[in-house]
């Protein structure tokens, strides 16, 4: 019973020296998820996200595995943040309904006339002016700034349902998707493609992007929405 209560003991201090070793871990990963994502965001919010990851990371690392710990802590850290980041929806009904708005009207642009609809023209469509229909973009685009590295690039992310659970072809439906999905990247337009490529495979932050394309970050805020918006109606089959 004493041995039992001393391994118990040394092995409650090894993972509580494992959390303060690695605290700092916490924050610089919460950084850089934070560099991703709207501004109201707060930092603490994300650390203290991380924070339970790497109390997880600590009660469950098996040092046999061959990964070291960092690196093992690293994954729950970062995979506990996006969590709640996904959990937490801080847009108004107002945003998720104009998101389903400009969808519906990209794909009626785009199906009427057989090209790429510009922005006045879905300005247009939905009866509001240019500057109203950017910030409504730019609205929609904060609800889903996240890498795809992080939260996936996916039919959740797109606000597309997939009905699958339980489904032996899921795999194969998810395949499917993603291929799918690719090849409507590819044919979006010029900048709104570079933009997403900039910002998921480059992983550079939206003021980067805008120093790059030479627009402001709220502009690439919006292009980033409208591409966003541009995929949800081209892939609305897949509902």
């Amino acid at each position: 019973m004493l041995a039992g209560g001393i391994a118990m003991y040394n092995n409650q201090q090894s993972q509580q020296q494992l959390v303060i070793q690695h605290a700092g871990l916490v924050k610089r990963i919460a950084l850089h998820v934070l560099g991703r994502l709207p501004a109201n965001i707060l930092l603490d919010d994300l650390i203290q996200a991380g924070m339970l990851g790497l109390l997880e990371a600590s009660s469950k690392f098996d040092q046999t595995k061959g990964a070291s710990f960092e690196t093992y802590a690293g994954i729950r850290i970062r995979g506990s943040i996006i969590d709640e980041v996904r959990r937490g929806d801080w847009a108004p009904r107002s945003v998720h309904k104009n998101g389903r708005h400009i969808a519906k009207a990209i794909s009626e642009i785009e199906q009427r006339t057989g090209q790429d609809a510009k922005d006045e023209d879905v300005a247009k469509e939905l009866g509001v002016d240019v500057d109203q229909y950017h910030q409504m973009v730019k609205d929609v685009s904060n609800v889903r700034l996240i890498g795809i590295e992080d939260a996936g690039l996916d039919e959740e992310n797109l606000g597309i349902s997939g009905e699958n659970d339980g489904n032996p072809l899921k795999n194969v439906y998810n395949l499917d998707f993603k291929e799918t999905l690719a090849q409507e990247i590819d044919k979006l337009p010029e900048r709104e493609k570079l933009t997403m490529a900039l910002y998921y495979d480059e992983e550079l932050n939206l003021k980067e992007i805008g120093a790059v394309l030479g627009v402001s970050e709220s502009r690439v805020c919006q292009l980033h929405g409208q591409a966003l918006s541009r995929l949800k109606s081209r892939l609305s089959d897949w509902n």
